[in-house]
């Protein structure tokens, strides 16, 4: 590999890393660590889109965090922040990766990576937490708040990126059609990440996403595939997990904690259409911030949100303005997915399925949160912007694909 290769490789692999982190500015590099990254990938373009295919969603996606950032919450510093990280990955995509399949597919392995890594640390961080936090807190160059978890800073964030690892590794070994004992090899795996990574809402994220892939790509015989998953889950709990791994550090025994019931989701969410019922038109047009009208709760006491980014988003900006924006932004999201599950076994979408689960499962992860596509979460942006890149791709092929087609039937 020459030194250009090698170069251009650990740059994208740096911004890859800082995007899938969340990582913007540090203690030590006081400046925005993804536009930096990102323009330095600008110098290194070989196959670009033009003109820039993002521009509708880019300005979309902005238009949505202005509304719910700076005219809701008065957050001037968090609205650019994200601005920056959205632009810089539809500018990552558009020229750096472009119509490239190669960057594209590295760029996906270098993301489930560093994942990979993360998930791995998570699982240390159970048994050697005295090594593995300060670990953690250097190679995100941050203080961590919560434990254990792994390369974040706390373990709902922690929550979507193994969402969003065992949603993909899952899937990708039934659409690459691995052998069954892989299959069975990563299913345990995404059991164990599950477990061990103290998020009830990435279990119920994963399950989701899983079972409705399972319905798809096997209509009623997932029946007798979701029945056996069950079947493993409590196998693998009873013979493996109960006994050899840390029963105070688990999504079971959080669940029992005392302090699960203050964080009760089904409550929150209830006291939140409580507070849009007073609101129906949105926070913004009764110029009311959300202290302003959660002061009495004793539910939302500090500032706390309802833990659903999408209800907080409707609850700001009221039904007309946040439904059109939605619908507009992952409008072209649904249409590739209704494309692709029409044509679900073909193998050009082996790659591109795996993406639109994960992306599936990080966004049900969201009904439980606060970080989503709006708020720039590295992982959900890079899976948005990934779908829609690899779409363009494939259409790039096959368009190639026919115009050579066209040229050996004229030379014949």
């Amino acid at each position: 590999m020459s030194l250009k290769k090698l170069i251009v490789f650990g740059v994208m692999a740096a911004y890859l890393y800082t995007l899938t982190f969340d990582i913007f500015m540090t203690n030590i590099f006081r400046i925005p660590s993804p536009m930096v990254l990102g323009l330095l990938l600008t110098l290194f373009v070989k196959a670009p889109m033009q003109p820039f295919a993002y521009y509708k969603e880019t300005a979309l996606i902005i238009v949505a965090m202005f509304l719910y950032d700076i005219v809701g919450q008065g957050d001037y510093t968090g609205f650019f922040a994200s601005v920056i990280v959205v632009v810089t990955c539809a500018l990552y995509f558009n020229y750096f990766v472009g119509l490239n399949r190669q960057r594209f597919n590295t760029s996906v392995i270098v993301v489930f990576a560093v994942l990979s890594l993360s998930m791995m640390i998570m699982v240390l961080d159970h048994i050697y937490p005295g090594i593995i936090d300060p670990l953690r807190s250097r190679m995100l160059d941050d203080q961590v708040k919560q434990s254990p978890a792994g390369l974040a800073i706390t373990q709902f964030t922690f929550g979507y990126q193994v969402a969003a690892f065992t949603a993909f590794v899952f899937v990708l070994t039934f659409t690459f059609r691995l052998h069954v004992v892989i299959k069975i090899l990563a299913f345990c795996i995404c059991v164990v990440c599950l477990y061990l990574g103290m998020n009830r809402s990435a279990f119920v994220s994963f399950t989701g996403a899983v079972v409705v892939f399972l319905f798809i790509y096997y209509r009623f015989k997932a029946v007798v595939f979701v029945a056996a998953a069950a079947l493993m889950c409590f196998a693998i709990y009873t013979y493996f997990l109960k006994d050899n791994l840390d029963s105070k550090n688990n999504i079971l025994t959080k669940n029992e904690a005392k302090q699960a019931n203050d964080y009760n989701r089904a409550d929150m969410a209830l006291e939140n259409l409580k507070v849009y019922a007073d609101y129906p038109f949105g926070l913004i047009f009764y110029g009311k911030s959300w202290e302003e009208v959660t002061y009495r709760n004793p539910l939302f006491t500090f500032g706390l949100s309802s833990h659903n980014a999408y209800l907080m988003f409707f609850t700001y900006l009221g039904p007309f303005l946040s439904l059109g924006l939605l619908g507009a932004i992952y409008y072209r999201i649904v249409r590739l997915f209704r494309e692709t599950i029409k044509h679900i076994r073909l193998k050009p979408n082996a790659l591109l399925l795996p993406l639109f689960f994960s992306f599936i499962a990080i966004s049900l992860n969201a009904l439980s949160h606060n970080a989503w596509l709006i708020s720039a979460d590295g992982p959900t942006l890079f899976l948005y912007f990934a779908i829609l890149q690899s779409a363009k791709i494939t259409e790039n092929e096959h368009s190639e694909a026919t115009v050579d087609e066209q040229i050996i039937s004229e030379m014949a």
